[in-house]
C-alpha cells in the first residue's frame, strides 16, 4: 500500500470536492491510501508537494485545483507556472498525477471534475499510480 498526498488548491469547493473524491476513489480501488493538504493557490502547489517530498512521509502526490479564465492575463501566469513547476517536480522523478484544471468556464470545469462524467481527479490519481510504478520499475 502506497500513501500518497493530495495537494489541493481550494477555490471551487464543490469542483474541488468532486476532484478529490474521483482521486481517493481511484486510489482505494488499487488499496492506497491518501490525505488532503490544502493550499491557497494553483501556484502554491508545486511548492507545497516540493516540501513534503523533503518529509519522506508520502510516495506519490496528486495536484487538485481548479483555474478559470477571467478577464485578465492572470489566468495564463496561474495555469502555466503551476502546471511547469509540477513538471520540473515530476522530471525529478517525483509520482505527480496533475489535476488542475484549467478551463473557459463553470460549465467546463464541472464537466471535468465531476466522476461520473470526466472524472479528472481519478485521471490525475491513475497518473501518479502510473509514475509511482516507474520508479519502482526504474529505481537501482
Amino acid at each position: 500500500m502506497a500513501k500518497f498526498l493530495i495537494v489541493e488548491a481550494r477555490f471551487y469547493d464543490h469542483l474541488n470536492d468532486m476532484l478529490i473524491d474521483g482521486a481517493r476513489e481511484a486510489l482505494a480501488a488499487e488499496g492506497h491510501e491518501a490525505e488532503v493538504l490544502t493550499v491557497p493557490g494553483a501556484l502554491e502547489v508545486p511548492g507545497a508537494i516540493a516540501m513534503a517530498v523533503d518529509s519522506g512521509q508520502y510516495d506519490g502526490f496528486i495536484a487538485i485545483g481548479v483555474v478559470i479564465r477571467g478577464e485578465t492575463f492572470h489566468f495564463e501566469i496561474v495555469a502555466g507556472e503551476s502546471a511547469r513547476g509540477i513538471m520540473a517536480l515530476t522530471m525529478d522523478g517525483i509520482a505527480i498525477g496533475n489535476g488542475i484544471l484549467t478551463v473557459e468556464n463553470d460549465e467546463q470545469a464541472l464537466v471535468r471534475a465531476d466522476p461520473k462524467q470526466k472524472n479528472k481527479g481519478g485521471e490525475a490519481a491513475q497518473a501518479a499510480l502510473a509514475l509511482l510504478d516507474l520508479q519502482g520499475r526504474f529505481a537501482r
